[in-house]
């Protein structure tokens, strides 16, 4: 049988691309494009008695739907999983939008689910006329510490002048965005004061601010965003995710500044058992997108982190990478921060000068798996490494 073979459809784009190689008639690409890609959503804690009319109807339908064994006859909630193909979920909505308004809800998100999984192109707005167009290129970050005892290059930006250069360097070197940070958040560090991070973060950022080049601060503190914002920063790199300092939200949304939501179980929560991995951490990045929405946030103006390294340990951070496109879900572009990270260095068993080649695998797969940020040391290597997976992720076919 020469030339057979399977082909893997990741979305409808895919889909209409590929029928149009069988020459297919031109109406038929509405009703086939959402039979050819399969869609797995796992909803969270759905009443027993909603769940099980969810599954009848997902199997009326000819879809799957797994609930656990005794919810049939329990009170109390259940996970469901849905397995089906596009079309299957658009019937279920249908019909789900016809019950009590519980069930309305849950179709409302597994719509949401399904459109934030298709190609979408987003173009944020930031400070002073400067843009980001997700959807066409990935990103580069450059990490610019300006503490003297950051974990990777040992403090030695700890100086003005040194720190410039090193910016102007990794912008020439192809560097999206420069991400200064003046407070080291490793564990075991001693986290700086606000006028001490301050008085390391302001000036550079002035300076920085008259170069053609997108800064990010990376602050939790509400008066190091103002000032921050105020000298030329275009986004604030937040580990707290809105909740390490209650007054930066207001300074967000004053300014409309793009934020990135990292989670952390590091500086709080810190020993609290993960349940279920990715889905504990879409609930708590859902929580501060929704607190940011209510605080006067636009939503278009937020990235998420899932903060590889911040109370997790290796497994983990490797189960969140491989499972990446999980927080697609979200509809928020996507930050991936690994570089030189002590989990590579574990895989590798190599010291934290030696884990170059281990970020960029890192970064090839964080891309391949719907990343659109990635922040990391060594830029050069790494810009080089992003062109080439986003030339596998947008050819066609």
């Amino acid at each position: 049988m020469p030339g057979h073979h399977a082909i893997y459809i990741s979305n409808m784009e895919e889909a209409s691309w590929f029928l149009s190689q069988i020459e297919i008639d031109q109406a038929a690409y509405a009703f086939m494009s959402p039979k050819a890609v399969y869609r797995c959503i796992k909803l969270k804690d759905i009443p027993c008695r909603w769940a099980n009319v969810i599954k009848q109807e997902m199997l009326s339908k000819g879809g799957e739907a797994a609930v656990r064994r005794e919810s049939l006859y329990a009170q109390g909630s259940t996970d469901v999983l849905l397995m089906g193909t596009i079309k299957h979920y658009q019937l279920l909505i249908k019909k789900l939008n016809a019950q009590p308004d519980a069930l309305r809800e849950i179709a409302a998100e597994i719509k949401k689910i399904l459109d934030n999984l298709e190609p979408n192109q987003l173009v944020m707005q930031l400070p002073r006329g400067k843009t980001m167009n997700f959807g066409h290129k990935t990103y580069i970050m450059g990490i610019l510490n300006v503490t003297p005892d950051s974990f990777s290059d040992f403090g030695q930006y700890y100086n003005e002048e040194k720190a410039f250069a090193r910016a102007m360097e990794m912008a020439e070197q192809g560097a999206d965005i420069i991400d200064i940070g003046g407070a080291s958040s490793r564990p075991q560090s001693q986290m700086a004061g606000t006028e001490e991070e301050m008085a390391r973060v302001i000036p550079l950022v002035k300076r920085l601010a008259r170069e053609d080049i997108i800064l990010s601060v990376d602050t939790f503190r509400a008066n190091v965003a103002r000032e921050s914002l105020a000298a030329g920063a275009h986004i604030i790199n937040d580990i707290g995710r809105l909740q390490m300092d209650k007054g930066l939200l207001p300074v967000l949304a004053e300014h409309q500044t793009p934020v990135i939501l990292m989670h952390n179980r590091l500086q709080f929560n810190q020993g609290i058992p993960y349940q279920d991995l990715v889905a504990d951490i879409i609930t708590e990045l859902q929580e501060s997108i929704e607190e940011g929405i209510e605080g006067g946030l636009d939503s278009r103006q937020m990235i998420i982190d899932p903060g590889l390294g911040f109370g997790k340990n290796m497994e983990q951070n490797l189960t969140l990478l491989k499972r990446l496109k999980d927080f697609k879900s979200l509809g928020l572009p996507i930050l991936i921060g690994a570089s030189r990270k002590s989990f590579i260095g574990k895989v590798l068993e190599a010291d934290v000068t030696d884990r170059v080649e281990g970020t960029l695998a890192v970064t090839a797969v964080s891309i391949l798996n719907g990343a659109n940020i990635i922040r990391v040391h060594d830029v050069k290597e790494n810009v080089k490494v992003a062109r080439m997976t986003d030339a596998v992720v947008y050819a066609h076919g």
